[in-house]
C-alpha cells in the first residue's frame, strides 16, 4: 500500500460492511496520519458512539505507535470507557505502507453497554478476555494533551508547585514516551504547566533521549 488515499474506496466499502453487519451500536473509524494527527480522522460510520466527526484527532493509543513507544501493534477486543459512561469494546489495527511505516489505522468501537447493564452474568461472553486499555477518545489535540498532562501529573503524584527537578524530567519522559510532541504547538502548552522555558524542556528532552 503506498497511502491510504490510494486504497480510499475500498476501505470505506469494508467500513460501511462492517457497520451493516454490527449495526448502529458499532462505530468504525478511518485515521489517516498523513492529513496531521490533530485532524487524523478522514471517515467514520456510526459517529454518535464517540461523538467524534470527519477532522478530528486520533486518540492517546495511536500517538504512542507513531511514537514508537508502544510495540505491540494491532490491538483487538479490549475494554474502554467514553467520557459520557459507555463501556466499548475495541479493537485497531494499524495500517503500515510498503515500507513498513505506519500511515494510520482502522478502529472498532463497539457500544456495548446495554449488555453490561442488563445481563452482567453473560459479560464473560460478551468479553472472554476482558482486557483494560487506557483509551482517551477526543475531539481535538488540545483536549487529548490535557488528558496527557493530566495523566502525567498524577503519575508523579504531586503538584506542579512542589514538583522538583527530577520529579519534572519525569513528567516530561512520560509526556514523550506518550507522543505528546508529536501533537503541534505541545511545547508550548507543556512549559506552561510545568513553568519551565522551552530552553529547559529541550534540555530535559536531550537529557532524556540521550539515556535511551
Amino acid at each position: 500500500m503506498k497511502s491510504i488515499e490510494s486504497e480510499l474506496p475500498f476501505l470505506r466499502a469494508l467500513m460501511k460492511m462492517l457497520a451493516a453487519q454490527w449495526g448502529e451500536d458499532c462505530e468504525i473509524v478511518l485515521h489517516d496520519w498523513s492529513k496531521g494527527y490533530d485532524k487524523s480522522i478522514i471517515a467514520i460510520e456510526n459517529a454518535h458512539i464517540t461523538g467524534r466527526q470527519i477532522g478530528d484527532c486520533g486518540s492517546n493509543l495511536g500517538l504512542e505507535v507513531m511514537r514508537g513507544t508502544s510495540t505491540e501493534g494491532d490491538r483487538y477486543n479490549y475494554i474502554t470507557q467514553t467520557e459520557d459512561g459507555k463501556t466499548l469494546k475495541s479493537s485497531s489495527i494499524y495500517i503500515k505502507d510498503d515500507n513498513g511505516q505506519g500511515i494510520g489505522a482502522l478502529c472498532i468501537n463497539f457500544d456495548i453497554s446495554p449488555m453490561v447493564m442488563t445481563q452482567k452474568s453473560l459479560s464473560k461472553i460478551i468479553a472472554p478476555e476482558k482486557v483494560e486499555v487506557d483509551e482517551y477518545f477526543a475531539n481535538n489535540v488540545s483536549d487529548l494533551l490535557g488528558y496527557l498532562t493530566r495523566q502525567a501529573i498524577a503519575m508523579v503524584g504531586k503538584p506542579i508547585n512542589v514538583m522538583t527537578k527530577a520529579d519534572k524530567i519525569k513528567m516530561v519522559k512520560y509526556l514523550d514516551d506518550k507522543g505528546a510532541f508529536l501533537i503541534s504547538k505541545s511545547s508550548g502548552t507543556i512549559c506552561r504547566v510545568l513553568d519551565i522555558s522551552k530552553y529547559t524542556l529541550y534540555n530535559y528532552l536531550d537529557e532524556i533521549r540521550t539515556k535511551i
